[in-house]
């Protein structure tokens, strides 16, 4: 049996034949979605909002490709207006935009390095001049540098890959919490890799799973102010990061190994994140929720 998804473009068989993409890779992370073939589903167009982020304004860091992009997408036709922080991929970025705008949302765009503290402030600052207040924060923007063994990671790249993954999340979200109000969320991006690891990504892993801890912790400090804490770990997920890491063959089965042998869409984890940023999810925190194509994951 065939089921078929419009919006996802393909077909998927019950009896899950593994979907595969072209071999392809990028130099340069974190990757530009525009160049990828196919390029990832970020849009379902059956998808109406029914006005749950209605007035509110939402900062999504790496808000411009892949499951930023998505959200970004998402939470606009939900009704509210975006800021987008990226570091400089200003084609996918002016994309997203207009994608955001067509859809009623304002969308200011930030651009820079997320591992300074002065820009993560200026961020903050920006949007509250434009908005004058932040509703919804979403730690989303990362990079991984795949390699044999432990043994291959450089000083450099564990520091990189922390300091791009984790310094941001304290730098953004400490910035941000003194215009969060009773009602506000804050939404991280971690992964699969966190719960079970990855040979290939062993300093990503571990910022993955500090991001889970992280989640948890200030979950747990923010109750009192009326403010929810929640993460989302994705499985394999078909965005610039994957060709920006992996060498060209490897995209070839790049999600072919979970339950449902294929990666997922970006278009298939944004409801999550809508979820978690609207009033249907008041009363969840310090929870991480799961896109994965299945993998069972045991807490």
């Amino acid at each position: 049996m065939i089921f078929y998804y419009p919006y996802l473009g393909y077909k998927i068989q019950c009896k899950q034949v593994p979907i595969a993409f072209p071999p392809q890779h990028q130099p340069v992370q974190p990757g530009l979605e525009y160049i990828m073939k196919p390029r990832p589903i970020f849009d379902n167009p059956d998808y109406i909002g029914s006005c749950k982020l209605e007035d509110k304004v939402a900062l999504i860091t790496g808000g411009d490709s892949g499951i930023g992009r998505a959200v970004s997408l998402s939470f606009a036709k939900e009704g509210a207006n975006i800021v987008i922080a990226y570091f400089n991929e200003h084609k996918d970025t002016k994309e997203t935009k207009a994608l955001v705008e067509k859809h009623g949302g304002k969308c200011l765009l930030i651009a820079g390095d997320l591992r300074e503290e002065s820009l993560c402030k200026k961020i903050i600052k920006d949007t509250i001049l434009e908005f004058n207040k932040l509703d919804i924060l979403v730690n989303n923007a990362g990079v991984q540098f795949p390699q044999n063994s432990l043994g291959d990671i450089s000083t450099e790249q564990w520091d990189d890959t922390f300091r791009t993954n984790i310094y941001p999340l304290f730098y953004v979200t400490k910035a941000a919490l003194p215009y969060l109000e009773c009602g506000a969320t804050i939404i991280t991006t971690t992964s699969i890799t966190a719960y079970q690891g990855n040979k290939l990504l062993i300093d990503y892993s571990a910022t993955k799973g500090a991001i889970v801890s992280f989640t948890r912790s200030l979950a747990l400090s923010l109750i009192s102010k009326g403010i929810c804490v929640n993460g989302v770990a994705p499985g394999p997920i078909w965005a610039p990061l994957q060709p920006a890491s992996f060498d060209a063959n490897y995209i070839t089965t790049f999600g072919t190994d979970t339950p449902m042998k294929r990666a997922v869409q970006p278009v298939e984890l944004a409801p999550t994140y809508v979820y978690l940023a609207s009033d249907d999810s008041t009363h969840v925190t310090g929870q991480v929720l799961h896109g994965n194509s299945g993998d069972y994951i045991s807490s």
